[in-house]
């Protein structure tokens, strides 16, 4: 029999550090404590897979080869003003402390870092920012932006896509707000409508 094991905190936590040992380190470190952990050594890999995958929490490495942190907080945050960054450097200066904290950067940690002190300053992100989430809520929540999104794509309104669906205004409403689960029946009827595969609302949760 298969044995799955489900992280401790509901967290999905992105590292984006161009130094391979340190990226295997902190995967085991954080997995450790519980955290789901993704580890890029590309900066644009990461970039791209931020616009694809739900992530709570990013640790990004301010001095890289392919680019550098600001130039990687600046482009998270045209398409994600909230998500949570911590900065780790071992080059630290009031320049660039300046400049992260421009685009809100939550924290700033001296590598090499104590375990305790990393650990500390994520579990002080968590409380700070209301990190830890029901799952189910958060899947919702997904499926309601990516449900709003198509059906904007397809320029449709609330209105024409519940009629193409036979569904109530009301509840297609409710979906895209979180404020109700979309059940499988429901979700095949407004995938047939949009012409979009059922896939589409839950790959990468």
């Amino acid at each position: 029999m298969a044995i799955t094991t489900r992280p401790k905190r509901k967290l999905h936590i992105m590292v984006i550090e161009d130094d391979a040992d340190l990226c295997e380190y902190l995967i085991e470190l954080l997995t450790e404590e519980g955290y789901e952990v993704d580890a890029f050594q590309s900066p644009l890999e990461a970039l791209d897979r931020l616009k694809n995958k739900v992530y709570h929490l990013v640790l990004l490495d301010l001095k890289m080869a392919e680019m550098n942190g600001v130039d990687v907080m600046k482009k998270i945050r045209k398409f994600d003003t909230d998500l949570c960054v911590i900065i780790l450097t071992a080059y630290p200066s009031v320049d660039t402390a300046v400049e992260t904290m421009k685009e809100d950067a939550f924290d700033y940690i001296k590598k090499p870092f104590d375990n305790q002190e990393l650990k500390a300053v994520i579990d002080r992100a968590v409380r700070a920012k209301g990190l830890i989430v029901d799952h189910a809520k958060q899947v919702c929540i997904e499926i309601g932006n990516r449900l709003k999104d198509l059906r904007k794509k397809k320029n449709l309104t609330l209105k024409q896509l519940a009629n193409r669906a036979g569904l109530s205004v009301s509840l297609i409403s409710q979906i895209e707000r979180a404020e109700s689960a979309a059940s499988i029946s429901t979700l095949t009827k407004v995938s047939l409508a949009l012409n979009a595969k059922m896939e589409t609302f839950f790959k990468g949760i």
